[in-house]
């Protein structure tokens, strides 16, 4: 779930084709946030995930290594791989986010997802607002045309949201702000997973009004009206979020 936008798109249950390696890194990493494999606790050994996944040491050892870089596994002479603390683990990894929206819920993962957002999305609409261009708002507008033409259809109205967020963080030109894209698309993840199978038209019209007035702050140059309508905006996820939990 690297690619933006592909953890939204994931949300209908339709399944992907995976590969030996990306499958092996998907079980053990989903494993370790799920709690599946313990903090702390040794993997088994080699001979036994390679029974149980049905791969080669060298697809194994590839997967163990990328988990390594993403924080969750750590290598020991003699004692063999071990799950990381949480400390370690790359929280702004597009994947390892990923992996949270299907483990038990965690209220100080959700709490601290909103409050990164809080600090940081709503000063880029702000600074949208004071230097938007006509190009910029043409494609605002287009993502909001986007999400009223897919009321019915909630994943296209998810993505048409998450893009007009990321519309929004490009457009501030703040690599801090752009390094949040997976941040963004999880906390709409956890917003709307519950829209996928049982789809609440009121909740759905209160979102577009929320974002089209965000565009319509933005469009006027009123940056402390952009700011406030952005914090509205996170506001509205994190009440979702928890209300369906």
């Amino acid at each position: 779930m690297s690619e933006p936008g592909s953890l939204l798109r994931s949300l209908s249950g339709r399944s992907t084709a995976r590969n030996y390696h990306s499958h092996v890194i998907n079980e053990i990493g989903a494993g370790v946030i799920s709690g599946r494999y313990a903090i702390g606790t040794t993997l088994p050994n080699d001979a036994e995930l390679m029974e149980e996944f049905e791969v080669s040491r060298t697809v194994l050892r590839e997967a163990l290594k990328t988990l390594e870089a993403k924080g969750l596994l750590e290598a020991r002479p003699k004692v063999g791989t071990k799950v990381a603390k949480k400390s370690r683990w790359s929280l702004y990894d597009p994947q390892v986010l990923a992996w949270h929206l299907e483990a038990p819920v965690d209220a100080e993962f959700l709490s601290g997802l909103h409050e990164v957002r809080r600090s940081l999305e709503p000063q880029a609409a702000a600074e949208v607002a004071r230097r938007r261009t006509a190009d910029q708002i043409r494609l605002m507008l287009y993502w909001i045309h986007q999400m009223e033409t897919s009321l019915a259809s909630p994943q296209n109205f998810a993505l048409a949201d998450f893009e007009l967020h990321r519309i929004i963080a490009d457009a501030a030109h703040n690599p801090f702000v752009r390094a949040l894209y997976g941040l963004i698309e999880l906390a709409h993840a956890f917003a709307y997973k519950p829209q996928m199978d049982n789809p609440d038209p009121c909740v759905l019209d209160k979102i577009l009004e929320s974002h089209k007035l965000l565009v319509n702050r933005i469009e006027y140059g009123d940056e402390a009206g952009a700011r406030q309508a952005m914090l509205d905006t996170i506001e509205q996820d994190r009440v979702i979020s928890v209300a369906v939990r």
